[in-house]
């Protein structure tokens, strides 16, 4: 009974505290078991970790929520476009509708889409920020992830700000089928009046990066971080090796991989993110 109890806890969503400032459900001492290395660890300790496995360095999945903690100074962050929700506009169904499947990620994630967007601060610069949450349909992008994704590029634009986009995605949302992948134009769009404004565009790839977020604006960034570890491509692994009939080497796909192979600007381990970006900041805009 006990056991059932904490699987129970574990499945409970996040809570939302405030703007930017979110709780999570789960006691800490539950034990949680190491995707990578497959160690026991106290559930406490690990999300004072930043959720990295001590033992093994692998960089568990935080939500958007949790990463704003991370990097934002304490209280700056404030949320836009908060009211923006998708809709079933092509009567999308599978095993279920898509109607059903939106209504079952707000309830397991406490979030109104796959992105959250605001201004907030990194190390006393004013940013915008942008956060993609994989727990959120996989982080897809569909039609209301883009328009808050271009809303806040104007935003950010128009304050004559620098911009970071944090990236989780499988890529572009089937279930909105041709009208998501039409944002991947119109973000970049937006992304090139951006730039033209010389101003500076960060993006932050995390695990996993694919498909068409890849394919668009996660690439066009100025600088390109990614987090240790993290998965970033167009098409998976196993597909390529599929439809290759070749083994793939080791590491492929991989952030430090694709760091050898100058596709990135650096790899980054995730306690040392806030610090990296306040370090760009300082070095672009100065002190």
């Amino acid at each position: 009974m006990r056991l059932l109890n904490w699987l129970n806890w574990l499945r409970k969503p996040k809570i939302k505290t405030g703007i930017g400032d979110y709780a999570s459900t789960v006691p800490d001492n539950i034990w949680i078991k190491c995707e990578s290395c497959q160690t026991l660890i106290y559930y406490h300790d690990l999300g004072e970790n930043l959720k990295v496995c001590p033992h093994c360095n692998y960089h568990h999945r935080l939500t958007a929520p949790e990463l704003l903690l991370q990097i934002c100074d304490s209280g700056t962050f404030k949320e836009e476009d908060a009211d923006l929700t998708s809709r079933d506009i092509l009567r999308f169904k599978d095993t279920q509708s898509y109607a059903i499947k939106l209504k079952e990620a707000k309830k397991k994630t406490a979030l109104s889409e796959a992105v959250i967007t605001g201004l907030g601060q990194i190390g006393s610069f004013r940013v915008g920020l942008a956060v993609m949450d994989f727990s959120f349909l996989g982080g897809s992008m569909g039609s209301v992830v883009g328009e808050k994704l271009v809303r806040i590029i104007y935003k950010t634009m128009k304050e004559n700000l620098p911009l970071i986009v944090i990236c989780a995605s499988g890529g572009a949302r089937m279930q909105e089928g041709v009208l998501s992948l039409f944002q991947m134009a119109k973000i970049n769009y937006a992304l090139n009046d951006f730039s033209s404004n010389s101003l500076l565009y960060i993006s932050v790839l995390t695990n996993p990066t694919t498909g068409g977020v890849t394919a668009s604006f996660a690439y066009a960034a100025d600088i390109v971080l990614a987090e240790e570890g993290a998965l970033i491509g167009f098409a998976g692994p196993r597909v390529i090796e599929q439809t290759t009939k070749m083994k793939l080497p080791e590491g492929f796909q991989r952030a430090n991989f694709l760091l050898d192979r100058g596709m990135i600007d650096r790899v980054v381990n995730r306690k040392a993110l806030k610090a990296t970006l306040t370090n760009i900041l300082e070095f672009n805009y100065g002190r």
